[in-house]
């Protein structure tokens, strides 16, 4: 069980950058650092390498495979375990994302690397003496010292093992001995070059479909270790990478954001993006929202949850809607599991009910553990379009293995002001009978509740007029 319990909001352009792919250095905390480096302390000090293996075709979806390189550090202050064939070693999932059209989402995941051994280097400080390197079954990384996975490696199709093994809260996973090995899911027949590794859409990645996007590409470490020192929530790094026009292969782009997942990049894309931090008993969310206005004067609402490391895991996210507020166009997205591996991958319902518009997982922990819950790794998305602006208030976040509900502070949609008070300063009077004229006729698009469509019907006219002049005053 984590000791802290957390939540907490701040803008995006608040936060603080790693520097240096070769000189990178662990970043003051805000939310996504360890409140202690006491005990072991695992990272990613830099995603170091991309390998692309080529494509196949999914139920008719041309897929790419890729591998990320990852260079983990121990920043901690005791050695940190690695032992061959045990629970008490690393193991390595990872990501990839597109930020594209003021969204952020997950377009890419692999199965985890099993480390097998760590050398002693020097990526993030200067090593100390005490590590036992490769070539010895009870491999341990020092403290401060650094160890290279390149992609290559982390690519390994036989050493990559289910993300449903783990438990990444407790940092727990069965030793990978030969008969553990042996119960992992088969790979499926056909897709021979991109089993287990990052799959991603050829749609996803084509530069002439994506114009202006930005990729992303992020890695993480899971260790029992770690996790019992309480230094599990800042196990998480990415960097930039840029997409090749014919080839689609990836090459890496500037620095490596250290102990930092990539959803906090969104806010370096779009700074009107802010976050709420959320730690529930037994691990840590990060909530990041938007709200922009839409060419018809409605409002589009964007919500990104990422899972850093919570076994229990969300089941559903609610954002309370007042009456009189129409919401329109609710969406919702997630990343697919693949690979054969056991999770379910249907997608989450939406309803919109007594008062809350809420996305919600089809069963239940009782009714399915491996139905598709937000797991650790992951990262999902929620919008919609609602006539009114947004305020601060509080959305919902359900918990998938307790059943509980917790509140996560974003931006939501107001209560709307009485009907014919456009500007809403408590008073009906010539300024909104002016905004209401200046709207006259269709609304743009034809899309209900635009400025002065008092009744929704999709044109300004003299039934909302007439609502208006009898709220006069």
């Amino acid at each position: 069980m984590k000791s802290r319990i957390l939540i907490g909001t701040f803008a995006a352009a608040g936060l603080a950058l790693g520097v240096g792919q070769m000189t990178a250095t662990a970043v003051p905390g805000d939310g996504g650092t360890s409140d202690s480096q006491a005990g072991t302390d695992v990272i990613v000090g830099a995603i170091n390498g991309v390998t692309n293996y080529g494509t196949n075709t999914v139920n008719g979806v041309v897929m790419h495979g890729y591998a990320f390189g990852t260079t983990s550090c121990n920043i901690g202050t005791a050695v940190l375990r690695w032992s061959t064939n045990s629970s008490f070693h690393p193991v390595i999932p990872q990501n990839a994302y597109r930020i594209k059209d003021g969204r952020i989402e997950q377009i890419g995941m692999s199965w985890m690397k099993y480390g097998f051994c760590a050398l002693q280097e020097n990526l993030c400080a200067t090593c100390q003496a005490g590590g036992v390197g490769c070539g010895s079954s009870q491999s341990t990384l020092g403290i401060g010292c650094s160890d290279p996975y390149s992609s290559s490696l982390n690519g390994s199709q036989s050493s990559l093992g289910p993300r449903s093994r783990v438990n990444a809260s407790t940092g727990y996973f069965p030793g990978d001995t030969a008969a553990e090995i042996g119960s992992w899911p088969a790979m499926p027949a056909g897709q021979g070059n991109i089993n287990r590794r990052i799959q991603i859409k050829r749609d996803d990645v084509n530069p002439a479909l994506n114009v202006g996007a930005v990729y992303l590409a992020e890695g993480l470490y899971v260790h029992p270790d770690d996790a019992a020192a309480g230094n599990d929530n800042n196990n998480v790094s990415y960097i930039k990478v840029n997409v090749a026009a014919t080839t689609f292969n990836m090459s890496l782009s500037g620095s490596t954001f250290q102990q930092k997942p990539a959803i906090y990049h969104w806010g370096v894309v779009v700074p009107t993006v802010a976050y709420s931090v959320t730690d529930i008993a037994d691990g840590r969310f990060i909530v990041g929202y938007n709200v922009t206005t839409n060419a018809n004067g409605t409002y589009h609402y964007e919500y990104a949850i990422y899972n850093v490391n919570s076994d229990s895991s969300g089941s559903s996210f609610s954002v309370p809607i007042p009456a009189g507020v129409t919401v329109t166009n609710a969406t919702f997205k997630d990343i697919a599991y693949h690979s054969n591996e056991v999770y379910d991958g249907t997608d989450w319902t939406i309803s919109n009910s007594g008062g809350q518009l809420r996305w919600q997982c089809t069963q239940t922990f009782a009714q399915n553990a491996n139905a598709n819950a937000l797991r650790f790794g992951t990262l999902y998305n929620f919008a919609f379009d609602a006539n009114s602006p947004g305020v601060t208030g509080n959305t919902a976040l359900g918990v998938f293995k307790t059943g509980a509900s917790v509140a996560v502070r974003g931006l939501v949609p107001a209560t709307p002001c009485r009907s014919g008070d456009l500007d809403c300063n408590g008073i009906i009077n010539g300024a909104d009978l002016g905004s209401l004229l200046a709207n006259w006729g269709p609304c743009p698009g034809g899309t209900p509740g635009c400025p002065g469509d008092l009744n929704n019907s999709g044109i300004v006219d003299g039934a909302d007029l007439g609502t208006m002049l009898s709220n006069w005053g």
